[in-house]
């Protein structure tokens, strides 16, 4: 008799157990389903040509990617089945999946405005942001973005979720008074549960690895594939990368040392350039310049300008007007029409355009890194053996992304940041002052540089970044026909109206008709086109080159590829003189007719995906997953797969990043 009326109370017990565990699974689902719905619908201008049918899918794959977050969650309290009273600890248990469902919603709140700033979901930039000046990205945060809204929405759900749970566990609560289940009978239970739990974190039932997010990547489109994936887990995973710093992995020891260095030197090495010390470094070479190439200049300046994107430059085609004074300057200058930035971050933009060196995998805040402060055959160092003085310029805190250490360490002396700024129109609390403000100071400072040497100088602009420091009245008209773009590009049209405020002001200078000016993006942004899976639209900037007599010798546009890497050695080919270096990059105007250029890409963060350029073709190498072969029209907006053999571009691009990271490891990067 004791046995029959204990029997069902034990039923009862690890029913209600399994009941929580069922019922909290079922609840962390919807809740990332709806997350899911969330970014799709905050982002649903990405959607262009991608069908139901593959949203669909999209939601299948993320259905398993949000499965294992939630086996990851739930396994902490499997073997609570184990215990003869678990309901004695479910107030620990809620506990546990409030906290955890707290950080997975703020994670989840945050991510549609981070996929629409990046296209990518939660990355490396976030622990990027966070290692940053805190004040600088906490202002940056409330003022460009709705973090209020944001913060009470969080709250809401927060609250939501531990009612929900409140109630899910009155529901699983035992009936009748608890008795003690035998040991056979819970491990009986324990071992299946268990054992579904592992495979739901894996993700699949194959042999081998588990889920990847490369498994959520099933449809053409690219939208729809980043959709199914789970933002927490994507975060973590770049968490994880970054300790381990396993970036680099992938692209080390794959090629003989032999001929990944003959591959790189038939790439870089110029028709006017001797290779040396080629035992030491991979590209060490002496270039000289023909004569014919020379330009009557003495001092440089290159204007690095914030995410000014080539799809909105009206030089380069774009019927928006948005940068009408840009395109005015292009008339008299040589536009570079298939340009493209190293990275998507001003970081990269930085040391790329400045160090000649790449965007490499693992190493993507190289000013931040100990490799950083290695030497680079850089424009600052290249120059100061000259003699040159040199001029840095920027709207902002030189602290961000150690600016002032790095440029420091290769040679450059004088820093105009905000805080030397005096009553200006602008005074951001996030970045300092507005472009305005910054061109009109750099054109006082260079008409106050001694005239008896050259100078070089690097004037950064900044209001073209959230939250935009603009004036209140605006001296320009403001952005109304382009969507959700309308206030980055109006803050674009401002910076366009800045430079040529700057341009207009130093024309009548002594120093103006014997300078070269290089205007350059840092980087650019995306919009709703996505030509490929490497998104082209957030790396086409323009590269235009202003100098006496340079339309007369070069022409008015180049469509030849190129990218920051190659601003320096471009550069010193107009000075003359013959100059050793080992830049990454090449004279973009001493190259054969017959060659289309070449352009080294990748995202900021944790994506480990690369990309080599060639013409109009574009290779893209992601991690575990399939390369793909492109070839692509930027006037026209289209780009089709080839099935062509991809092998050649493949060796190109391995030996180039293999090599670039063996001699930042090696210290064999400068002279």
């Amino acid at each position: 008799m004791t046995n029959e009326s204990e029997m069902p109370t034990r039923r009862t017990i690890l029913r209600a157990q399994l009941s929580f565990l069922a019922g909290s699974a079922l609840l962390l689902i919807i809740v990332l389903t709806l997350l899911r719905l969330a970014l799709l619908l905050y982002n649903r201008d990405q959607l262009a040509d991608t069908t139901l049918v593959q949203l669909l899918e999209a939601f299948g794959n993320g259905l398993r990617f949000d499965g294992r977050l939630v086996a990851y969650l739930l396994l902490p309290l499997v073997p609570l089945l184990l215990r003869s009273q678990p309901p004695g600890f479910r107030r620990l248990q809620r506990l546990w999946l409030g906290i955890a469902m707290t950080l997975v919603l703020l994670a989840g709140l945050a991510e549609p405005v981070f996929y629409r700033e990046f296209h990518q979901r939660l990355n490396g930039l976030v622990f990027q942001y966070i290692g940053e000046d805190p004040r600088t990205v906490l202002s940056m945060l409330w003022h460009g973005f709705p973090v209020a809204r944001a913060l009470l929405l969080w709250l809401v759900l927060s609250g939501s979720v531990a009612v929900a749970l409140g109630h899910l566990s009155r529901w699983a609560q035992p009936a009748g008074k608890p008795a003690r289940p035998p040991m056979s009978l819970r491990l009986a239970v324990l071992l299946p549960v268990l054992l579904v739990t592992i495979f739901a974190a894996r993700g699949t039932l194959r042999h081998g690895p588990p889920l990847r997010w490369g498994d959520a990547y099933t449809t053409t489109s690219t939208f729809a594939n980043q959709l199914g994936l789970n933002g927490t887990l994507c975060l973590y995973s770049a968490f994880v990368n970054r300790q381990a710093h396993q970036d680099a992995r992938l692209w080390k020891s794959s090629l003989p040392p032999d001929k990944r260095d003959a591959l790189v030197r038939e790439r870089l090495l110029g028709r006017h350039e001797t290779l040396v010390d080629s035992d030491q470094a991979p590209v060490r070479r002496i270039d000289q310049p023909l004569s014919a190439g020379v330009l009557p200049i003495h001092n440089v300046v290159v204007i690095l300008m914030e995410s000014f994107a080539g799809r909105y430059i009206g030089a380069l085609g774009d019927p928006h007007h948005v940068t009408p004074c840009f395109d005015r300057l292009a008339e008299n200058g040589l536009l570079f029409t298939h340009f493209f930035s190293n990275g998507t971050h001003t970081h990269q933009g930085l040391f790329a355009t400045m160090a000649s060196f790449p965007n490499l995998p693992g190493y993507e805040y190289l000013m931040q890194m100990p490799e950083g402060g290695h030497a680079f055959s850089g424009l600052t160092s290249l120059l100061k053996q000259r003699d040159y003085n040199d001029l840095y310029v920027y709207n902002g805190d030189f602290a961000w992304d150690n600016q002032a250490g790095f440029f420091t360490n290769q040679g450059m002396s004088r820093f105009i940041g905000r805080d030397d700024y005096r009553n200006p129109v602008v005074s951001d609390p996030t970045w300092g002052v507005s472009d305005q403000d910054m061109f009109d100071r750099a054109a006082q400072e260079l008409a106050s540089l001694p005239q008896d040497k050259p100078f070089f100088a690097l004037l950064q602009t900044l209001t073209n970044h959230t939250p935009y420091a603009m004036p209140a009245k605006l001296p320009v008209a403001a952005v109304t026909d382009c969507g959700g773009a309308n206030e980055h590009l109006t803050a674009m049209r401002y910076a366009d109206w800045a430079l040529g405020r700057f341009f207009d002001a130093i024309k009548q200078m002594p120093f103006y008709r014997d300078t070269l000016f290089v205007l350059v993006g840092d980087h650019a942004f995306g919009n709703a086109e996505r030509l490929t899976e490497m998104d082209l639209n957030r790396f086409h900037i323009p590269l235009l080159l202003i100098a006496p007599g340079i339309q007369e010798r070069f022409g008015h546009t180049r469509d030849t590829v190129g990218s920051q890497v190659d601003v320096v050695p471009t550069i010193l080919g107009r000075l003359g003189q013959p100059f050793q270096h080992q830049c990454w990059g090449r004279d973009l105007l001493d190259l054969p007719d017959s060659d289309p250029g070449f352009a080294v890409i990748k995202p900021s963060g944790s994506d480990q995906t690369m990309a080599l350029i060639e013409g109009t073709s574009i290779y893209i190498r992601p991690k575990n997953r399939a390369s793909q072969l492109a070839c692509f029209d930027l006037q026209h907006r289209t780009a089709q797969q080839r099935e062509e053999d991809d092998s050649p571009m493949a060796q190109r691009l391995q030996a180039y990043v293999e090599s670039a990271v063996d001699a930042l490891k090696k210290n064999r990067t400068g002279f």
